[in-house]
């Protein structure tokens, strides 16, 4: 990076700000139905049939298997997943969704479907197909990066 460059001129400063602003909106727009926008994003990932294994959730929230827990006790005291080990694999956890748990994943799913809906009226196609393509390219460079000298 150049020198010169003030944090708040950085790409990685403005996916930050950009994703935590969003978050937040989610969060304002869940509360009234008791939940944050993580577990939200959680109950809308967890396959209705299959369920999903512990690991899979921690992937999808970017989180440590020992990490998601806590969350997941949560989850479970308040009635909207329970847990079983895996039929497959006895040592592996399967999460599923309780009848309370599909229903608050309705409701994150509206939210999602409303706040995409607005994004998308006042995003042009073109624009937005470009956001979506300098993004994936923006991963795709990050997970290729290698310092050019040690830091």
């Amino acid at each position: 990076m150049r020198s010169n460059v003030k944090h708040q001129e950085t790409i990685d400063y403005f996916l930050k700000i950009v994703w935590q602003t969003v978050a937040n909106r989610y969060n304002q727009l869940v509360t009234e139905f008791g939940i944050t926008q993580s577990i939200g994003y959680l109950l809308i990932n967890i396959d209705e049939q299959e369920g999903t294994t512990v690991s899979q959730a921690a992937a999808l929230l970017g989180l440590k298997s020992t990490s998601l827990s806590r969350m997941l006790n949560q989850l479970e005291k308040t009635g909207l997943i329970y847990r079983e080990s895996n039929k497959g694999d006895k040592r592996s956890v399967k999460i599923y969704l309780t009848e309370l748990g599909k229903e608050k994943r309705h409701l994150a799913r509206v939210v999602v479907k409303q706040f995409n809906n607005y994004l998308n009226d006042h995003i042009k196609e073109a624009d937005k197909q470009y956001l979506v393509d300098m993004l994936k390219k923006i991963n795709q460079l990050t997970i290729n990066y290698k310092p050019e000298q040690p830091l």
